[in-house]
């Protein structure tokens, strides 16, 4: 008896077309990756050194138009600058996801989505559960533990060397760029403080302007970068947190698609092209960047380690990223499983979704952002959300390292059936099947 087909797994298989472009995603953000961990140990190694007054007068030093709103702290312009590229591209990316990716089919986009909101719900009710009677301010940053770092993620699959089958890539590429979505919505909504609707208002012309000249084909940089820098200040100016504008810029971008073999697939519109552009720059120059400037934290040695992890926002953010991620997007994946009565996918157990799962626990880039939105810059309550994210991040990197190593001779043997072409036409035999058993 054959295998069901491959449309109706949990985790399929998916196109070739959008298998390619996955894998070429994927590569940008390894290398950025890495990059990205580079500046982490820099960052960590630079503020407990002997120099830690040099790295702290760096970040703390401040430049700008004070009349814009705009004289910031060089950590501030690498939060709310450099980071508007990062939700730039991933705003480009969702939005390719929804007209011309996995997600614009509901059957194979409720996997990703489920798995996201519950991989984000879990934690922050864990963080809410630890913190409850802690007092002060400590519930304001229940939302620290919900977000994923696909970047950090795939530096660590890179360092172990781990061939994940493409199912499991594309669902974890997919999850992250759901994650970043609800990142974004949750900054918007629950850590904005002081609106100013008068600017928030004012945005919208540029940010139509920008709309108009690339729908209109306009694609010189001196005429739509001055608009963005400008929907990106007003933005500021309102309160709402910088990086939204990033967003909204990526939402007015069209989306080109296409047919090809049988399957609309994106093409290459303008999207694509600008994804393309400001990726390597997001992934290469300003994730890395703001972690150079965001991770240095003075750990005081062992007291002020025990210090800063005995503090209940920390045992609260680590639990939530250990614990809450894989309680939240296992659950979720199994659940549907039995509710849509489907299979894991081909040659796939339940276990490489626990080992994704706990990939997913490495919240890095975001959950410093959201920490330093909910106690402030520099805060002693923001140190020790700094270190706890680093202990969770690193804890859920080696349990996924353990589990997803134990799989690795299976995805290679998946790998290797996943490139045979018998007909030499480009194509993997895999992708022409109607049944993959």
């Amino acid at each position: 008896m054959g295998k069901p087909p491959r449309r109706s797994a949990l985790l399929p298989l998916g196109s070739w077309p959008e298998s390619q472009r996955v894998a070429d995603i994927l590569r940008s953000e390894t290398v950025g990756g890495a990059l990205l961990l580079l500046a982490t140990v820099v960052a960590m190694l630079w503020s407990n050194s002997p120099w830690a007054g040099q790295y702290s007068g760096l970040r703390d030093a401040s430049f700008g138009p004070s009349a814009l709103h705009l004289h910031l702290s060089v950590g501030e312009w690498a939060a709310d600058g450099l980071l508007a590229i990062f939700f730039f591209v991933a705003g480009l990316e969702l939005k390719r996801e929804f007209i011309a990716g996995d997600l614009r089919d509901p059957r194979r986009a409720a996997v990703p989505i489920a798995a996201a909101v519950a991989g984000m719900v879990v934690p922050a009710v864990l963080y809410l559960g630890i913190n409850w009677s802690a007092g002060g301010d400590a519930l304001r940053g229940w939302a620290i533990p919900t977000a994923t770092d696909i970047a950090f993620a795939l530096a660590v699959l890179a360092v172990i060397s781990t061939h994940l089958p493409t199912a499991l890539r594309t669902f974890l590429l997919t999850l992250a760029v759901v994650d970043d979505l609800l990142a974004i919505t949750i900054i918007a909504i629950f850590y904005t403080s002081d609106l100013q609707v008068g600017a928030l208002a004012l945005a919208l012309l540029p940010l139509g302007a920008f709309w108009l000249l690339i729908r209109s084909g306009v694609r010189s940089g001196w005429l739509l970068l001055p608009l963005a820098a400008t929907v990106w200040a007003l933005v500021h100016a309102s309160g709402v947190h910088a990086t939204v504008a990033g967003v909204l810029l990526a939402f007015t971008v069209p989306v080109l698609v296409t047919r090809k073999n049988s399957e609309l697939v994106g093409g290459t519109g303008p999207a694509e092209r600008m994804e393309d552009l400001w990726r390597p720059v997001s992934a290469g120059f300003a994730v890395p960047v703001f972690a150079l400037f965001s991770a240095g934290v003075n750990l005081g040695g062992v007291a002020g380690m025990a210090n800063a992890l005995t503090d209940p926002v920390a045992v609260g953010v680590i639990v939530g990223l250990v614990v809450g991620k894989v309680i939240g997007i296992t659950g979720a994946t199994w659940g549907l499983g039995k509710i849509m009565h489907a299979p894991l996918g081909r040659d796939l157990a339940w276990i490489d979704v626990l080992g994704l799962s706990m990939l997913a626990g490495i919240g890095f880039t975001v959950s410093l952002l959201i920490g330093e939105l909910a106690f402030g810059a520099g805060s002693t309550r923001d140190e020790h959300v700094k270190v706890a994210v680093l202990a969770g991040s690193l804890a859920a990197a080696t349990l996924a390292t353990i589990v997803l190593r134990m799989r690795n001779r299976t995805y290679r043997r998946i790998a290797e059936q996943e490139s045979i072409d018998s007909d030499a036409d480009g194509i993997p035999d895999v992708y022409q099947e109607g049944d993959p058993g």
